[in-house]
């Protein structure tokens, strides 16, 4: 259990454009992505954490290729094998004035696991922590009982709160606005949950001045609706474009278009740990097909990852078999896209006992991810052609997550944002046996374990060694792949368009910076 110590503290049809720009200083962004909460450590999920990151700061930050950058933190180092060593800037205060302590730190890690939200806990993040040793107004000390090389990645996502501010906050005070006092470039001004959030620059950040003095951060779920409030000048910049929209805003000059592979990979989850009867999976004797990897095989052999990029993206993906992409740290070189084999899939099904196939229900959600419902209609008929007849559900994702959490369907489409820039997160998150008490499998749905696979999970946890940690990555990632209850499909791309004036660099994390929208130059 986490402690702290004090050694010294001091206290579409495309809709005419406007060519009237948004007033000076003003910007409005349209995203995708409802937020849930703005409590920072309410729920770990990109889209809060993105507005966590423009209201609060992090100890570190990373980059748009997901690289480690100072935050609070202007420097960092590994005093031993077991002691990393913070320092803290100076002369950082929240919104209201109230100095940034040490203290802060040490209240944010006592807080975070008491936490109770929705899904996957920041706890993950701050459980190699076993004390926190504040050695005087700007130096602390993370003591952990084995080598934790990854903790600095781990704590770029842990947004800091304030004892005195925050001791007594609830989730439901930093959505009202009387909590959501943070460090960040810009401050609360109003928050309509599941609409728009208001914020102003915070003219005495520490950091470089946001250019804009006010940002309208709306969430506009609809892509067709969000392109038009582009297209009409409603909003300045949108995220999550419909790829039905993409080559027509690349060619329309009044535009501007930012994209990158990003760091999100999606997949399908296929139920093989669950005992009969299994819900919406209907096949001849009493066994769950999915328990039988040469069934898992033949469903992965069926899907056509390329016609998924090419048809479904319509380009705007990567097809992938693994969870990182390209020249990222714990990305698998040899492990290519197979093209689909129908055939050798019915094989499969016929030497595991279902020659005639069986029938079950992939659900996946139609509102939250670039193509959500057209994917899982394509992945549906792929397994149909194989004798495996599928029913397609595709909801409101507010509806399907519960639903998968409750493990109500046999397969899902679902996602990983390894917004870290490596593949630890998801493996100790997602794959790896769960166990509460150490932090292992808060997001492991399916109730996946295989203890080979565990094992070099936690030896990768406590190397040093960046390239001996890597194969041990590496390695772990390839057991859980073969296993094949979590199929990769692609990485999405992360996009931007906004109007021509205004740049953005395509961040490999698809987080919505307003503090990076800047100006173009002239």
């Amino acid at each position: 259990m986490f402690r702290s110590t004090r050694r010294w503290l001091l206290g579409l049809v495309a809709l005419p454009w406007t060519a009237a720009l948004a007033p000076a200083q003003t910007l409005t962004m349209g995203v995708g992505a409802p937020v849930s909460s703005l409590d920072p450590h309410y729920h770990l999920l990109r889209s809060n954490n993105e507005v966590g990151q423009m209201l609060f700061d992090s100890l570190l930050t990373t980059d748009s290729r997901a690289a480690l950058r100072p935050g609070l933190a202007e420097s960092w180092r590994a005093v031993s094998d077991t002691v990393w060593e913070f320092t803290l800037r100076e002369n950082v205060r929240f919104h209201d004035g109230t100095p940034l302590t040490a203290d802060d730190i040490a209240y944010t890690f006592e807080r975070i696991p008491q936490m109770r939200g929705p899904g996957a806990s920041f706890s993950t993040m701050i459980r190699p922590v076993q004390r926190l040793e504040i050695v005087d107004a700007r130096t602390l000390r993370m003591h952990t009982a084995e080598p934790a090389p990854l903790l600095p990645t781990y704590l770029s996502q842990v947004m800091i709160v304030s004892r005195r501010l925050h001791a007594e906050a609830t989730t439901s005070d930093f959505n009202s606005g009387k909590s959501a006092i943070g460090t960040g470039p810009f401050r609360l001004v109003s928050h309509a949950t599941g609409d728009r959030i208001v914020m102003e620059r915070n003219d005495q950040y520490w950091g470089a001045k946001p250019h804009w003095a006010s940002v309208t951060y709306r969430m506009i779920t609809n892509d067709a609706a969000r392109t038009a409030a582009l297209l009409s000048g409603d909003v300045d910049i949108i995220d999550q474009i419909s790829t039905s929209d993409l080559e027509r805003l690349r060619r329309d000059n009044r535009f501007r278009v930012a994209e990158a592979t990003s760091l999100r990979v999606m997949y399908i989850t296929l139920d093989g740990t669950r005992q009969p009867p299994v819900p919406l999976l209907t096949a001849a004797g009493d066994r769950n097909p999915l328990a039988d990897p040469r069934v898992r095989r033949a469903l992965d052999m069926a899907i056509d990852r390329r016609q998924l990029v090419d048809r479904v993206m319509e380009g705007a993906a990567l097809a992938t078999t693994q969870f990182m992409p390209p020249d990222t740290y714990s990305f698998i070189p040899d492990r290519p896209v197979p093209a689909p084999d129908a055939a050798a899939a019915r094989r499969l099904l016929a030497e595991a006992g279902y020659p005639q196939g069986f029938q079950l229900t992939l659900m996946g959600s139609n509102d939250r991810y670039m193509n959500d419902a057209r994917v899982v209609q394509a992945i549906g008929q792929m397994w149909t052609r194989i004798g495996v007849r599928t029913t397609v559900e595709a909801q409101p994702y507010a509806t399907f997550i519960g639903r998968a959490t409750r493990r109500e369907a046999p397969a899902a489409l679902l996602t990983w944002g390894n917004s870290t820039g490596e593949v630890s997160v998801l493996l100790n998150s997602v794959l790896r046996t769960p166990n509460r008490d150490r932090g292992h499998g808060a997001a492991n749905r399916l109730l996946y374990s295989n203890p080979a696979m565990d094992d070099l999970v936690a030896a990768a946890e406590t190397e040093m060694d960046d390239a001996k940690r890597e194969d041990l990555l590496r390695r772990a990632s390839a057991i859980a792949l073969d296993d094949r209850m979590l199929v990769p499909l692609y990485l999405q791309n992360a996009l931007w368009a906004m109007r021509s004036g205004l740049t953005y660099e395509a961040r490999m994390d698809e987080r919505n910076d307003p503090a990076a929208v800047r100006p173009a130059a002239r």
